[in-house]
């Protein structure tokens, strides 16, 4: 927004150019106007301060949207008629859902050919080749808002409620999923699936965080054990479809003293994946950590059918596995019963 090739540092005219105070977060004008610059991982810096003007950029993909949303509104006050612009992908969130219904919002549209002149032949060639008619494409490149897919174990809404902002309570667990993929790092092979998550004294099961990665195994192993160390975890649970003996050695490798429970994919994904859809709709887990947007992303994409999406779901694996260790306990039924589910 300020320092990017299409920043207001490098389109504005001599005559008009602001003075930008990174310490300070803010850019004077000759006019004496300024623009004081917000995270909106931090709802709270816009308490107090007041604004007749604000622009806010990429608000689909800020964290707390609602919340920083909500504090700009009261802080907007200033001046005959106080107006902010949002200039963001059209990712289907409630505030985008709403801002886009509400009467006083103007819409423009701006799709990634529509500013050709300013982007490289090859890179439009490659992107419309790779992207043009998948859902991504309809939504990066043409702008489209899209609704949930159609039958997905988990919708926006879902993803929504899980995502608050929350003081983490003590932890009576806290687990590593890992989902191991035949990648060697240099390929174009599925990545390895490490998701974090921990269940709360108070029941609760929270995703701290998404450590998923392509990199050899050498590499991954010492990624998983670090995220175990990071987090204080208890335990490591891994697939061993993928490889078997090779994936606990692998961990080993890395630290030989980490406790890990190897897991046995013998039912399919949807499968494994309903009973911790049905945790989301119980509102019974939050989402905490940062970078979490590429899971959720692959979460909306798993239908009764199967994974919709591109490649494998390898952050969906891990997060099951890592929350099915957490809270869902399979007990041996009589023949003939079935799979019986009990909640932790």
């Amino acid at each position: 927004m300020v320092e990017g090739e299409s920043g207001l540092l490098a389109i504005s005219p001599p005559w008009s150019r602001p003075e930008y105070e990174p310490s300070k977060r803010r850019l004077t004008w000759p006019n004496g106007a300024t623009a004081t610059l917000f995270n909106a991982v931090e709802p709270d810096q816009l308490r107090g301060p007041q604004f007749d003007c604000a622009w806010c950029d990429e608000l689909a993909k800020w964290r707390y949207a609602q919340e920083a949303w909500d504090q700009l509104q009261f802080g907007l006050r200033l001046g005959a008629h106080p107006r902010q612009v949002v200039t963001t992908t059209p990712r289907p969130i409630p505030l985008v859902r709403a801002l886009l219904t509400d009467a006083r919002t103007v819409v423009t549209r701006g799709r990634t050919l529509d500013n050709a002149d300013n982007l490289a032949a090859s890179f439009l060639a490659a992107i419309q080749e790779r992207y043009g008619g998948t859902r991504l494409g309809r939504q990066e490149l043409e702008a489209e808002l899209l609704d949930d897919v159609p039958g997905a174990l988990w919708t926006r809404a879902m993803i929504d409620t899980a995502r608050t902002r929350c003081d983490l309570p003590d932890m009576q667990r806290v687990v590593v999923g890992v989902d191991p993929s035949g990648t060697t790092g240099e390929d174009k092979g599925d990545g390895i699936g490490i998701v974090i998550a921990g269940k709360g004294v108070d029941g609760r099961a929270y995703v701290l965080g998404d450590w998923t990665c392509k990199l050899s195994p050498a590499g991954w192993g010492r990624r998983t054990v670090e995220a175990f160390g990071t987090f204080k975890g208890d335990r490591i649970v891994a697939e061993k479809n993928f490889g078997g003996a090779m994936v606990q050695s692998v961990i080993r490798t890395a630290d030989p003293k980490v406790p890990v429970t190897m897991v046995n994919a013998s039912r399919g994904k949807v499968l494994r994946a309903e009973p911790i859809a049905a945790l989301y709709e119980q509102g019974r887990v939050t989402h905490c950590g940062e970078g979490l947007a590429p899971l959720e992303d692959q979460m909306c994409a798993i239908t009764h059918d199967g994974f919709v999406g591109e490649g494998s779901p390898d952050r969906v694996d891990a997060l099951v596995w890592a929350l099915t260790e957490l809270m869902v306990e399979r007990q041996s039924s009589p023949p003939g019963s079935g799979l019986q589910v009990v909640r932790r």
